[in-house]
């Protein structure tokens, strides 16, 4: 596997990214993944890399390349420090709707310009609140993702204008999110009300409940690492991206 570190030219800058490029002759499928709201760090990276090492072309971009505040956070300090937790809430509002689908657009462009990527269509995944932009890119590109992951993913169908369920109807890819018994995120009524705008959109869909698991089961570094709990998601992320039709 290599990994290259690159930028990609958005609306509104420079984002930094990494890409993972599997072993052996390509193309390979290509994934968007994206961070949760601690940054680029050794966990992500790591994570990326198992995926690349799975038969993946990898693109893990920093999203909050617009703010001065560049420096990681450890999942284990917001856990104990409130006004962490505050501040990190503060930082991921300024990522609103329309700066992720600026983004989501120049990071399709990037991949389709890519030798080593296989395909016309994508997958995206997303962890945290990576997950909520991963839906939210999928819906507003619908024609160009073949699979779409969230794990742990907060906020998917708030009451809200921008939340990403409102915006799904024209997918054509295969959905799977996974969310937490302990987890005030993504609650039942959330859950349920996604899994209706999924069914009532007729898009090949599952979405399921890890029970037991907090949020922030499948990251390696968070409090809430739930080893059974991470096994699983990678089995079923393998399988979602294993079932995924890229030449769409």
């Amino acid at each position: 596997m290599t990994r290259e570190e690159t930028g990609i030219t958005t609306r509104d800058g420079i984002s930094p990214a990494r890409v993972f490029i599997p072993e052996g002759k390509g193309p390979w499928p290509a994934v968007i993944f994206y961070m949760d709201a601690f940054g680029m760090r050794p966990a992500m990276s790591e994570m990326a890399d198992r995926l690349s090492r799975g038969g993946y072309l990898v693109l893990l971009p920093d999203i909050f390349y617009r703010l001065e505040d560049q420096e990681p956070r450890v999942p284990s300090d917001a856990s104990k420090n409130p006004a962490l937790r505050e501040k990190l809430m503060k930082k991921v509002a300024t990522l609103d709707r329309e700066k992720r689908i600026a983004d989501g657009q120049a990071y399709i462009e990037f991949l389709s310009s890519r030798k080593e990527a296989k395909g016309k269509c994508f997958g995206v995944i997303g962890y945290c609140m990576g997950g909520n932009v991963a839906l939210t890119v999928a819906g507003a590109y619908p024609e160009r993702f073949a699979a779409i992951a969230s794990f742990h993913g907060g906020n998917l169908a708030a009451d809200k204008p921008e939340s990403p369920h409102h915006f799904l109807k024209n997918l054509s890819g295969k959905v799977y999110v996974a969310g937490a018994d302990a987890d005030a995120s993504f609650p039942e009524e959330q859950k349920e009300r996604l899994e209706k705008a999924l069914a009532d959109a007729g898009i090949d869909h599952l979405v399921e409940t890890y029970s037991g698991a907090r949020h922030g089961f499948a990251v390696p570094d968070s409090p809430a690492f739930d080893r059974d709990a991470c096994e699983r998601h990678w089995k079923a992320l393998f399988d979602l991206l294993g079932s995924a039709q890229w030449n769409r």
